[in-house]
């Protein structure tokens, strides 16, 4: 039976007159020739062409000043010695470098949970437990008069805390207070209450 359908398929297909129109095919022309313009070569100079009359720039050499910094001769070429710099997952880390101007720094941080004040999404401020980090670290250095300096430093929740003995220092008091006389207060009806 399938047969059937397909041969009487093939006889039906094959007795339509064909819808398709021959292929066009565009006219072909040949392809225009044109003479090669003539121009005349140009000749510098010429009076048709005068040459471009370019002044030639004097420029003077700069003058710049020799730097005005005493430099420390013993010390011609500074290079680090030594430098290290670590960086922990639990968000600490510490590093280091020397230099063979006998510059040392050496620094470490910490991440710690403390009270502080937070904001939310919409800008509401609340206080509570927060991450912060605490810093501590010291430094070294020889200044070009030679004189040695050390600064060491921690900053925490209670803020920056220099610590070096050329940092300057807050004079002492040294002068008593006046005294605020004592108020005696009045009951409203002018007598003095004891």
């Amino acid at each position: 039976m399938k047969l059937f359908f397909v041969a009487a398929f093939l006889a039906v297909a094959a007795a339509v007159p064909s819808s398709y129109k021959p292929e066009y095919k565009a006219p072909s022309y040949p392809a225009p020739s044109y003479p090669a313009p003539k121009y005349p070569t140009p000749s510098y100079p010429s009076p048709a062409y005068p040459a471009p009359a370019y002044p030639t720039p004097a420029y003077p050499a700069p003058a710049y000043p020799t730097p005005a910094y005493n430099k420390d001769n013993k010390y011609d070429d500074i290079t680090i010695t030594s430098q290290s710099d670590e960086r922990n997952l639990d968000g600490s880390s510490q590093w280091s470098y020397a230099q063979s101007d006998y510059t040392t720094r050496e620094e470490s941080q910490v991440q710690k949970k403390m009270q502080g004040v937070t904001y939310d999404s919409y800008g509401k401020e609340s206080y509570g437990e927060v991450l912060g980090n605490t810093n501590k670290g010291s430094s070294y250095w020889v200044s070009p008069e030679g004189q040695k300096f050390t600064l060491t430093w921690a900053a925490d929740e209670a803020g920056f805390q220099p610590k070096g003995d050329h940092l300057p220092v807050a004079p002492v008091h040294e002068y008593e207070l006046p005294v605020a006389p004592v108020h005696i207060p009045f009951n409203g009806k002018g007598y003095k209450i004891y």
